[in-house]
This record gives structure tokens, C-alpha cells and sequence, in this order.
């Protein structure tokens, strides 16, 4: 059963490295979703579920030890899913590079130094429908007794003129629907946004913010948002459930 959840978003730019002078600006971010992070940590999970969205090459398992890179930003930056036992990845699905949304969540945690529970990774993909990501949320939650989820992605790249979407009007409705569904843990909220919306507005967190609603159902959790904001354009959000 889900007993905890936290939802950050996903810009490389969060890690001080990537923004280099710009960093700054995300520092309220980064300290909300240290505070989310910490609601994880608190729940006494016996496993952690790590979900960020990933281009076709990063979707599937990725499990503890694998391993990530902000090189692809310019940075010399390699990053870990969670402590190894030193002995090296064995399989083909660890010897995959983290995808990006996924190596920001393995940088958090190695920043709140998580040690608290077995973890893994999983990449969905945009395309996902909605009924699959509650699915694939349900099957997550049944995996151990007490399940946390580390839930990545940012709202809409849609908020002004800047932005990579450019901007487009429905944009700041589209992520104050988002922001009051994750703050209130609206599970129905959640699983009605519309994914054709989602995609022309360029919501990298629709599919996991629904795969959290599927593992959300039946836990009675309680929810708070933690930071709402659109530096550059983009929508992002931070919310902790327990």
C-alpha cells in the first residue's frame, strides 16, 4: 500500500551544476522538494518507487544502482539510483543510462542522502493513457506492505512568451488544476486531466502524476503543495502526500 508520495519536478536546472549562474533561482524549489523528500523518508517505507517521464529509450525498470549523466547538458556529472553494493550492474535494464528525469530524482536523493529502503526506478512514456498509468500506479502499490513514490515532472512548458512551448492561454489553468489536484491528493482530479491537453501544452508530469492516482486509491492519504511556480516559462510543482 502507498503510504507516502512526493511529486518535484524535473528540470535538469535544478542541479546547481547544470544552472551554474543561475542557480539560485531554483533554490526554493530545491529546498521544497528536500522538504517532500523528507515526508518519504519519515514514512517507514519498505520500498521506494522512483517515476519520471523518459523518451522510448529510458522508459521501463531501472533498478537500484543504475546510473545517470548530466554530461548531455555540459556538465561532468554522473549520478546514482539509490547506494550500491559495489559489485556493478549486471543486467541489461541496469546498464542503461538513467534518462533525464530520473537522473534529477537520483541527484536529490543523494543530496538527502536516502537510505531509509530498497529502491527502483521506472520511465513512462508521454503517450501513456490514462487508464494504463492508474494501472501500472495499482501494481506499484501492491508490491511491498509500505510503498513511497518519488513522482517527477513538470507542468506545462507553456507560460509565456519564452517558454519552449511558447506561450499558450490555457496553460496557467491547466497547471492550477494540476497544483490544486496534487496539494489536496485529488485522485480523481488526477486521473480526469486530459492527455491530449497535457501533450500540445507539453506537461512532461501528466502519465506519473496519474500513475500516482492509481497507487493513491484506497490509501486515504492527505496531500500539500510545497511550491508553485513557472521560472522560464515552465510549470513547477512540488507536493507531499502521507
Amino acid at each position: 500500500m502507498l503510504v507516502a508520495a512526493a511529486v518535484c519536478p524535473c528540470p535538469p536546472l535544478l542541479v546547481p551544476q547544470v544552472a551554474a549562474g543561475a542557480a539560485p533561482e531554483l533554490d526554493a524549489a530545491r529546498a521544497a522538494c528536500t522538504d517532500a523528500i523528507g515526508v518519504l523518508a519519515a514514512s517507514r517505507a519498505d520500498r521506494l518507487v522512483v517515476v519520471g517521464p523518459a523518451g522510448e529509450s529510458g522508459r521501463g525498470p531501472h533498478p537500484q544502482g543504475a546510473r545517470g549523466s548530466f554530461r548531455g547538458f555540459g556538465v561532468d556529472l554522473d549520478v546514482c539510483l539509490g547506494r550500491t553494493d559495489g559489485t556493478g550492474a549486471r543486467d541489461d535494464a541496469a546498464q542503461r543510462e538513467l534518462p533525464p528525469s530520473l537522473a534529477v530524482a537520483a541527484w536529490l536523493l543523494e543530496r538527502t542522502e536516502w537510505s531509509a529502503a530498497p529502491l527502483e526506478g521506472l520511465g513512462v512514456g508521454e503517450p501513456l493513457a490514462a487508464e494504463r498509468c492508474v494501472h501500472v500506479g495499482g501494481e506499484i502499490a501492491a508490491r511491498a506492505d509500505r510503498v513511497a513514490l518519488l513522482v517527477m515532472g513538470d507542468a506545462s512548458a507553456c507560460r509565456s512568451l519564452k517558454a519552449p512551448g511558447y506561450l499558450d492561454e490555457r496553460a496557467a489553468g491547466f497547471d492550477a488544476e494540476a497544483a490544486r489536484a496534487l496539494g489536496a491528493a485529488d485522485i480523481e482530479a488526477l486521473k480526469a486531466l486530459d492527455a491530449e491537453l497535457a501533450r500540445e501544452l507539453m506537461v512532461a508530469g501528466r502519465a506519473p502524476w496519474q500513475v500516482l492516482a492509481g497507487a493513491a486509491e484506497g490509501a486515504g492519504l492527505s496531500g500539500e503543495l510545497l511550491y508553485e511556480d513557472a521560472p522560464y516559462g515552465v510549470g513547477y510543482l512540488v507536493a507531499a502526500w502521507s
